[in-house]
Parts: structure tokens; C-alpha cells; sequence
């Protein structure tokens, strides 16, 4: 999420100017703090700073600057509409460390979004801090330039046997070295520098593992672009070549494809299929199989990735009955929702194996969201707090379950981000009508509301958008709670988050 706008607090000696002291200052979204990284380090070259409309409309129609230079990604900066009047902008991390200064030198409009955006060069403050496995971290320059071939590999992927050999036969039929991209930018970013580490005896002499930010993006022709930007971050490193698994045109560097393999059952190895009997190639486990195992807590099987491998990918993907998850109900003030909250975490807690923590919608208002309004930009706020706490507690294997009106269905699909990025997340609109609430408005809310008392309240003064990505709908009218909590239950039960009573 963006951060503040605000005044740097400078320390004495942070040997920032005098001038910096007074300029706003603006957190990026994570995509556009790895982008500013990869500026400032060269790995971008020739971009020097963020992109105007132009470069922008010429990037996304035809992959090209418009002075021409092949290009295949959008870099731009989305900012608050009052930081558009401003000549310099300090950009910082999100723990607030000045990192650089953008001068601006277009403000503009994305005609899709409407966000509006800045460009113009970035100057380095200070390099980004980096938490573990810094010391694998290296900028282009900092490398010493090496002779002959060099095959990169730029994955978000573990490597399993199959990569691993498809890697070993592509660099020696190049006599090339190898280079190891693991591209930071999800959750389990340090298992799968450890995963690599691991396995670094399995790849050819001399192999460097450098890990560079670079998240996925999203948006159309995804795949083709992203393997463009592989091609340029591998090329800004010293590669000659890109192993990927299909050809793009325009690449900076050449993609090479490697030949199928496949695991020979007859002789027990990974090879390629060109050299196995067809009754001898094992059928390879898929990713929804790899998941289907990781799931249930069950193991990996040997033949198709590495022990070290399989311990990494369980610790990314830890067993369902261990995993930690966010059970979040929304709906309308009457619908039952907390009721059901609190019934859900009496019987988990009942159940036991599991760590419970209950942020009903009326506690946290008091207590983390205090001198908020109901205003939209306000519930806003309050429903990302929820979803912070609730991602955290998810994080570390609890559960959160939370109950509050989360009217907006964007801001609902925030908060499942949030948590998704870390662990499981399941939507339960309570959707009791309006009718039936009213009846119950053991508070006088909804009286007080229809007679002009309570503004923007949700269900009559203000919307109260209904999901249609929900796990379950419960309309509790004519059910009792003690049934309600019973049907949320069962789909935990079911989905295999829960051990059956």
C-alpha cells in the first residue's frame, strides 16, 4: 500500500541537505519500490527515472520508448492528486528511509485507471536496506565481467530435478556459465533462496546466485512481457543467453528453450524423453498434485525434487491444519455476523490446535480504529487495519476471524489480498435482508438512521455492496446461530483447515 504524505524526519546525521527537509515525501507500492531499485541500480538502463504518458502509451501498443529503444514494461509512479502541484518529491521505504529524489517533470493522468502519475529522473539518496541474504545482493557494476557465455535463470519458481538438468545440459552445450535470478517479490521469497542455495552443488561449477526485486506486474500478454524484462534485468547482469520456457521476439538477450525431459522409471533418472522407452516416462506431478501433497502434509516424493527442496517448499506451503487463515464475515449491522464470529472461535477454541483471534467490527472500532468517522475514505481505512491484523495474525499459522460491515466490495478485495499473499482467506456474506436486520435493531440504529440521525449508514443512506466471490452465504433468518456457526464449520472442515470434531 502507498504510504504518507509528510515532511522527512531527518536524524542529525543522516547527511540528507537542508534543501530535502522541507519536500514532500511519498512511500510507492511495492512493484514501484523494486522499480525504483532497479533505476537507481542500472539494471533498468537506459531509464533514468519513472515514465511520462508518452513513453507509457508507446511501452504498453508496441513494447518501445519513443525514441524507439525496445522496452517492455510500464515503470510509472501513482501518487495522491495533491502531490501532482509539487517540482521534487522524496520517495522512501516504507519504514520511512529517504531512498531518492524524483524531479518531476510531468504530471498525468492514466486514461484507464484515472490514477494520477509522475515522471522524471530519480537521484539516489541511499541504497535500499536489505534484510536477509543481503550479502548475495549485487548491483551490475559491483560484478566482475565474465568471459564467454553466461546462461541466467531468472525464476519466481523452485528448481526441481527436471530444471536442474534441463540447466546442466543447456550450459554445456553453450560452454556457458551460470547465473541464478531468483526474483524476490512474494511472501516466501527467503525459502526460495534457500531452496537455491541448497541445491547449489547440483548446478555447474561457478554458479552465482544474485537475487534481484522484481515482482510480477499483472496485466495483458503478462507472460510475453515479463520474459522481456527477464531478458533485460539478465542482460543488465553480464548474460548472454536466457533459459526460459518459450521464445519471445525482441528479447534483449536470446531465450534458449530446453528440450523436454521427463523422469525415466525404467533407469530412475531425469532425462530427456527423446532418450526414454515411451512405456518408461513417468508421468511428472503436476502443480495442483504438488499442491494436493503440500496440503494434506504429505511428502514430496524424492524422484522430483531434492529433499532440501521439498523442506522449502513445506515451509512456504505448510499443511492446511497448520496453515494460518482468515475467516472474514461481512454483511449487514443486524445480519448476525458477530454473533457467528463469536460462536466460530468458541468452537475452534473448543476444538483445539488452533490459535484464535476474534476482531469483531464494534471492538475494533474502539479500540484500533478510535476517532474514526463513516465516512467511505474512513471505512476504508478501518477495514485495511482489520485486514493488516488480520494478515499478520494469518502469517505466523492463526486464525483471524473478523466481523464488520465491509460494505465496499474493493476494499473486501484488498483485505483478501493481503492475506492471500500470506496464508488462506475465506469470504462469509451473512446475508440476512434488510427487513429482517431492522426487525432485529436491538440498538435503534437503523430507527435513528431513517430519521436523518445517522448519516451514511450502511442499508439506507449508503450502499452495501454484495460479494459474489464468497465462500459461503448464510441467511440467518431462519436458522439458529448454534447452525450458522455449524455450516462455517463444515466448510473448514471440508477444505481441510480444521480437524473434524
Amino acid at each position: 500500500m502507498p504510504g504518507r504524505i509528510g515532511e522527512i524526519a531527518v536524524t542529525a546525521d543522516a547527511g540528507l541537505p537542508d534543501t530535502l527537509r522541507d519536500l514532500p515525501v511519498w512511500t510507492p507500492t511495492p512493484v514501484e519500490l523494486a522499480d525504483l531499485e532497479l533505476i537507481l541500480a542500472g539494471v533498468y538502463r537506459p531509464l533514468n527515472g519513472f515514465l511520462g504518458s508518452y513513453d507509457t502509451a508507446m511501452v504498453i501498443a508496441g513494447r518501445r520508448l519513443s525514441d524507439g529503444t525496445p522496452w517492455p514494461v510500464p515503470v510509472t509512479l501513482t501518487v495522491p492528486k495533491e502531490l501532482t502541484g509539487h517540482e521534487r518529491i522524496v520517495l522512501q521505504d516504507p519504514e520511512g528511509v529517504p531512498l531518492a529524489v524524483l524531479r518531476v517533470t510531468e504530471a498525468w493522468q492514466d486514461p484507464a485507471s484515472r490514477e494520477m502519475r509522475l515522471a522524471g529522473p530519480v537521484e539516489a539518496l541511499r541504497s535500499p536496506a536489505h534484510g536477509p541474504f543481503h550479502r548475495l545482493r549485487r548491483r551490475p557494476d559491483e560484478l566482475t565481467p565474465r568471459e564467454g557465455n553466461v546462461l541466467a535463470v531468472a525464476t519466481r519458481d523452485f528448481l526441481h530435478r527436471k530444471q536442474l538438468g534441463q540447466l546442466r545440459q543447456v550450459a554445456e552445450q553453450l560452454g556457458a556459465q551460470v547465473l541464478v535470478l531468483p526474483l524476490l517479490g512474494g511472501e516466501h521469497d527467503d525459502s526460495l533462496i534457500r531452496a537455491l542455495l541448497a541445491v547449489r552443488r547440483e548446478l555447474p561449477d561457478g554458479a552465482q546466485i544474485i537475487p534481484v526485486p522484481l515482482p510480477p506486474r499483472g496485466g495483458d500478454d503478462e507472460e510475453e512481457r515479463d520474459i522481456l524484462l527477464r531478458a533485460q534485468v539478465a542482460a543488465a547482469y553480464g548474460a548472454t543467453h536466457l533459459l526460459a520456457d518459450r521464445e519471445v521476439e525482441g528479447t534483449a538477450i536470446p531465450v534458449v528453450v530446453p528440450e523436454p525431459w521427463a523422469y525415466d522409471a525404467d533407469v530412475e533418472v531425469w532425462r530427456p524423453v527423446a532418450r526414454i522407452e515411451p512405456d518408461h516416462v513417468q508421468a511428472e506431478l503436476t502443480p495442483e498434485r504438488l499442491n494436493e501433497l503440500l496440503d494434506a502434509g504429505e511428502p514430496v516424493p524424492d524422484w522430483f525434487t531434492p529433499p532440501a527442496v521439498a523442506a522449502e517448499l513445506a515451509v512456504a506451503r505448510p499443511p492446511k491444519a497448520s496453515r494460518g487463515i482468515t475467516v472474514f464475515f461481512t454483511g449487514l449491522s443486524g445480519s448476525g455476523k458477530s454473533t457467528i464470529a463469536r460462536g466460530l472461535a468458541d468452537a475452534l477454541v473448543e476444538r483445539g490446535g488452533r490459535t484464535v483471534t476474534l476482531l469483531d467490527g464494534d471492538v475494533v472500532r474502539r479500540m484500533l480504529s478510535s476517532g474514526l468517522t463513516f465516512s467511505r475514505a474512513d471505512r476504508d481505512l478501518n477495514i485495511r487495519r482489520i485486514g493488516f491484523v488480520a494478515a499478520e495474525v494469518t502469517r505466523h499459522g492463526g486464525t483471524a476471524i473478523c466481523a464488520p460491515i465491509a460494505p465496499y466490495a474493493s476494499t473486501r478485495a484488498e483485505v483478501r489480498r493481503m492475506v492471500s499473499a500470506v496464508g488462506d482467506f475465506i469470504l462469509v456474506h451473512v446475508a440476512t435482508p434488510l427487513e429482517e436486520c431492522e426487525r432485529r435493531d436491538r440498538k435503534g440504529l437503523y430507527a435513528k438512521a431513517r430519521a436523518g440521525l445517522i448519516p451514511e449508514f450502511t442499508g439506507i443512506s449508503d450502499p452495501y455492496e454484495e460479494p459474489d466471490d464468497a465462500d459461503l452465504t448464510l441467511d440467518t433468518t431462519d436458522m439458529t446461530p448454534d447452525e450458522a456457526v455449524g455450516k462455517v464449520l463444515d466448510l473448514l472442515v471440508e477444505g481441510g483447515w480444521v480437524r473434524p470434531a
